[in-house]
């Protein structure tokens, strides 16, 4: 009788122990709030578009989801508390170098990142080619209030903590997730501005998160994170790059004003091809002559690329394009690239790998 006693106790403690180190494992992530409609507030429950953005602070964004802790040990930083348009370099450099200390502690497991929507994608592909990790690191916002009827944030954020969470998430660079899709941040863009559905990839989601669960479908094919030959901690300013925008009837008064300002390269968001008027092609053949780089991209929505040498005689005129990067994420990559010292024809490399 003794015994069986004995055994039992053994038993018991045996499975005490086991299920502390099982409820020990559960993943480690870090939420970093910056702000935006995710922590937003209407005033009444019909303002699905008309709010305040970054009203709520983190520890409120945690205690909203109770589900997130059936998913991973989650704990919250506020890094800022701004909506996103109002983003600056400087709010880059230091989000980046957070993102890239944590993910160095071996009791992080992955890295959730609120952020308004109208900047996301920048701030996720900028990640994406500075931060040196294979960890998790997910982007998430949501198009409607907290406050708003049938409010998308709460279910974003379960999802972002889910992939986050996930080691199948390992090594597939910074991920977007949002409306129940896992994009990359290298690909993803805010596509329409009042609906849920508003983050699109012109080559596709990489998969979907369905009742806790992520299914992959494709991974990405650029270099990101790891592969990446940016470090964000060796870049300690951001040079100024701007984009000026292409349309019928162009002149060259924003290209030379923005050069006047200090810009070191121009995004010139062409039409079609990245076309450029013939008004302005003095201009911008000017303007390199000075050492400014010229990077043609196109103002089109939903896929396709800019071919070097066509529409333009970029060889000639030592000029650079954008592959398929819309204009926005044209931007960040010049600015990192430059950063790290590249020249025209490093540029043009740079932009074709990542």
């Amino acid at each position: 009788m003794m015994k069986l006693v004995r055994s039992l106790a053994t038993a018991f403690v045996s499975l005490t122990i086991a299920c502390g180190v099982h409820a020990q494992a559960k993943p480690q992530v870090v939420l970093l709030a910056t702000g935006g409609t995710i922590a937003g507030a209407g005033a009444t429950a019909a303002n699905s578009a008309t709010y305040q953005a970054a009203k709520v602070p983190v520890d409120k964004l945690i205690a909203g989801v109770p589900e997130l802790a059936q998913v991973a040990q989650v704990r919250g930083e506020q890094v800022f508390q701004i909506a996103s348009e109002s983003f600056t370099n400087e709010h880059l450099l230091t989000l980046g170098k957070r993102v890239a200390a944590l993910v160095k502690q071996p009791d992080v497991d992955g890295i959730v990142i609120t952020h308004g929507t109208d900047t996301l994608e920048e701030t996720a592909y900028f990640l994406n080619l500075t931060v040196h990790t294979d960890k998790p690191v997910v982007v998430v916002g949501s198009m409607r209030p907290s406050t708003a009827l049938s409010a998308d944030g709460v279910l974003n954020l379960l999802n972002a903590v889910t992939v986050a969470a996930a080691r199948d998430s390992r090594a597939k660079g910074v991920l977007v997730v949002m409306n129940d899709e896992i994009h990359t941040g290298r690909d993803v863009s805010k596509s329409i501005n009042i609906r849920t559905e508003a983050f699109k990839s012109p080559w596709g989601a990489l998969g979907m998160v369905v009742e806790g669960k992520g299914y992959w479908f494709r991974a990405p094919a650029k270099r990101h994170t790891m592969n990446s030959e940016f470090d964000i901690e060796k870049i300690s300013a951001l040079p100024q790059v701007d984009i000026a925008y292409g349309y019928g009837n162009l002149n060259d008064i924003a290209y030379r004003a923005f050069a006047a300002k200090g810009a070191k390269a121009l995004i010139h968001a062409g039409t079609g091809n990245g076309s450029v008027a013939a008004p302005v092609v003095p201009a911008l053949r000017e303007l390199r002559s000075q050492g400014v780089q010229i990077i043609r991209s196109a103002r089109v929505v939903g896929g396709g690329f800019v071919l070097r040498n066509a529409e333009q005689p970029d060889d000639q005129y030592d000029w650079v394009v954008a592959h398929d990067l819309n204009p926005q994420k044209a931007r960040i990559l010049a600015m990192v690239a430059l950063a790290h010292g590249a020249d025209s024809k490093a540029l043009q490399r740079m932009f074709l790998e990542y």
